[in-house]
């Protein structure tokens, strides 16, 4: 047995960036790239710039890949960052895997750091450093709980010549919190080992009240097994909730396919919130329940 569920409207990856996505979409355009530093720190020199008053100040220092942050949730939702790295052999929750160069000069005109094209720019570019770096295909990143947090230099720290930007690699545990990270994450999701050390769970029926999506653990009820594409609306927009429910016609398919007994099992489908597609998740989720 089995059926459609009305969709949680918790924080998942695709939303913990919600700060930004109102203008750039994050996990469900996640796509590969080329390039993307690895784990080994790259050393960038403080550098020092004369401040409004003509006198030399020292700008903060650039961060480095590599470097690890005890990141609280709220801290990856801000769009600077004040937290001290910290050793990564220590408890931490972020790790910073790619520091890019802002692109602050249009049409010979200098943006502000925290202008809408220079917010868009990070906001894009993030997402795609995420998907090289951790691997996999864009459906097992969709069905992890990794996501990526991205910081630019504060309005002073931009004022004294700082034009970085920083992309750091976060697990959520569940909602509002964040996980330790452990080992390496460097393309990790292209084994199946790392697949099913990040995959996500929920505690309950998804849909049902208290039911959370959650880091899988041994006592978590309901598995996340594949995810469904929702066709949009006109020129891209939300397509309904008639339209993004009738869309998991294909999960019993799907979880029928990987059930223990395919004659006799149970299923369950959560589809977008306006939400959620405006935050770029345009896809719902097909669950099953541990056991099935």
């Amino acid at each position: 047995m089995g059926g459609r569920q009305p969709p949680l409207d918790l924080l998942g990856p695709d939303e913990q960036v919600i700060r930004v996505l109102a203008f750039v979409l994050l996990l469900g355009v996640l796509t590969g790239c080329s390039g993307g530093d690895d784990d080994k720190p790259q050393v960038s020199p403080t550098t020092a710039t004369p401040t409004s008053h003509g006198k030399p100040a020292t700008a903060a220092p650039r961060p480095r890949t590599g470097q690890c942050y005890r990141l609280s949730y709220d801290d990856a939702l801000a769009p600077t960052a004040t937290r001290k790295p910290v050793s990564c052999t220590r408890d931490h929750t972020g790790r910073t895997f790619y520091v890019g160069r802002l692109s602050t000069v249009v049409d010979g005109h200098l943006l502000a750091v925290d202008s809408r094209r220079v917010r868009a720019q990070v906001a894009s570019e993030c997402p795609r450093r995420f998907a090289s770096y951790v691997g996999g295909s864009t459906e097992q990143r969709r069905l992890s709980m990794l996501a990526t947090a991205w910081f630019s230099p504060t309005l002073q720290q931009s004022d004294r010549g700082q034009s970085w930007f920083r992309c750091d690699l976060i697990a959520l545990a569940g909602p509002g919190r964040l996980a330790s990270l452990t080992g390496g994450l460097k393309k990790v999701l292209d084994s199946s080992r790392g697949r099913e050390r990040w995959a996500r769970c929920a505690t309950g029926k998804p849909g049902t009240k208290g039911s959370e999506h959650v880091l899988c653990s041994r006592d978590d009820a309901w598995h996340a097994v594949s995810t469904i594409e929702v066709k949009a609306g006109r020129k891209g927009a939300w397509p309904g909730e008639a339209a993004a429910k009738s869309a998991g016609d294909r999960c019993e398919d799907e979880v029928q396919a990987v059930a223990a007994d395919p004659l006799s099992f149970s299923w369950g489908y959560e589809w977008p919130t306006r939400r959620q597609w405006n935050a770029g998740q345009h896809y719902g989720i097909c669950w099953a329940p541990k056991g099935n």
